[in-house]
């Protein structure tokens, strides 16, 4: 009579020691019961495996856009004016009134053309040449601040140009070394427009970090740029640099107000709409089918559970006899699945963050192990993997991975609870 009374008694409170005793009991390992034991494990590591992978993924594709973003708007403009009615000849006094604009940080007069490099090597390919007063280049740190080679004190004299990494690479380039760009808008003669070829030393060499930026663009002073591309005395373009590239469309308007002359705009949200739309969609896509992982654990968890039930039939009817409420046996079998579930997620959490910190050692080591070029450069833009962890999604997926373990021990917890004893004990 005594034990009926402490079970009774230890069965009145949510989740009393009695009910964690058995719960514990349930999910250690025992011989006879090897099989309830595998599938408990198999949803354990379902769940870490699909909660880690879920953050993985995710932190990655973080990363890569917003390393995408940085590098894109890092070089060039958030708002992009373009002349209308007439030459943008009085580009110095417009850029002057728009960085005079509120949320502009800088406005910076372009000249821009297409051009073939060669060097030591040999023809290269394409280049896209772009024409920038010295003072207006340093303001664009992001090249400014990664020069690996050479300086941009010869670039302000305009004694040269300054070309990515990638590009010195495949043309074999140094430092000094000129480099010779051929364009086809030369002069014009009766003969028709004959290409014009130029060659310019390397100043300096810079790596931004993305790809096709590094093995692409060439940085010519201005001036020289107008006598290169028969652009004498006006600008082609005017690039805004605004203090929150999110919140463009308010600065574009006072920046047309400021520049006083018509003049044609578009942002960068607009010049690379399809890009960053089809990297959202796959982040969504991705999300959805790696979600599957972890539902697919959470079922394991039900079916683990209904043999966990099936099996212990006889525990539950001798349980109940002695005391144990209906409510009691639910508490236990809700949370020994539970703590698969609970164990699973905290366990997927922690190798997720551990990847994510270390990814791009990773990435170096698999590529070391398997001889072949992970994550390349040249088909991916980034020369470095990258992984950054939202806090919200990180515990969106831990919020959604504890909802389906707790929804998958519902029902075998349930059933527990229903079980008549009498009925138990006879079929026994």
């Amino acid at each position: 009579m005594s034990e009926m009374a402490e079970i009774s008694t230890a069965g009145a409170g949510p989740f009393s020691a009695f009910e964690r005793m058995v719960a514990w009991r349930y999910l250690r390992s025992r011989r006879k019961e090897a099989v309830i034991s595998v599938i408990a494990s198999i949803s354990f590591f379902g769940i870490m495996l699909g909660v880690a992978t879920l953050i993985i993924v995710m932190a990655v594709m973080n990363g890569f856009r917003d390393e995408l973003l940085t590098r894109i708007l890092g070089i060039n403009g958030h708002i992009i004016l373009q002349p209308i009615d007439r030459p943008l000849d009085d580009y110095a006094e417009v850029a002057a009134r728009i960085e005079g604009a509120e949320g502009v940080v800088y406005a910076i007069p372009l000249i821009e053309g297409q051009a073939l490099a060669s060097g030591r090597s040999g023809p290269g390919g394409g280049a896209l040449v772009r024409g920038i007063r010295a003072e207006d280049l340093t303001k664009i740190k992001l090249v400014s601040d990664n020069v690996r080679f050479g300086s941009l004190v010869g670039f302000a004299a305009g004694e040269g140009v300054a070309i990515g990494m990638r590009m010195a690479d495949n043309l074999g380039l140094v430092v000094g070394d000129p480099i010779t760009l051929v364009t086809p808008n030369g002069d014009v003669t009766p003969f028709g427009t004959t290409p014009r070829i130029k060659s310019y030393p390397v100043t300096a060499i810079f790596e931004i970090g993305m790809s096709e930026y590094d093995a692409s663009i060439v940085f010519m002073p201005f001036e020289e740029a107008q006598l290169y591309f028969n652009q004498e005395g006006v600008a082609q373009s005017i690039e805004v640099f605004v203090e929150d590239p999110d919140d463009v469309e308010a600065v574009q308007a006072r920046v047309e107000e400021a520049a006083m002359r018509p003049l044609f705009s578009i942002d960068w949200r607009q010049r690379n709409q399809t890009f960053f739309s089809a990297l959202q969609v796959e982040r969504n896509v991705m999300f959805m089918i790696l979600t599957l992982i972890v539902l697919v654990a959470a079922l394991n968890i039900i079916s683990g559970m209904i043999m966990l039930v099936k099996d212990k039939g006889h525990d539950i009817a001798i349980l109940r006899t002695m005391g144990a409420t209906s409510g009691s046996v639910m508490r236990i079998f809700l949370m020994t699945g539970a703590a698969i579930g609970v164990t699973g997620t905290i366990a997927g959490v922690i190798l997720g963050v551990v990847v994510c910190l270390n990814v791009e050692s990773i990435r170096q080591f698999l590529s070391w192990l398997s001889n072949t070029t992970l994550f390349n450069p040249e088909l991916y833009f980034l020369s470095q993997l990258p992984a950054k962890m939202d806090s919200s999604e990180t515990v969106m997926v831990v919020l959604m991975a504890l909802v389906l373990s707790f929804a998958a021990t519902l029902f075998p917890a349930w059933r527990a609870a229903r079980l008549d004893p009498v009925d138990a004990l006879r079929y026994e």
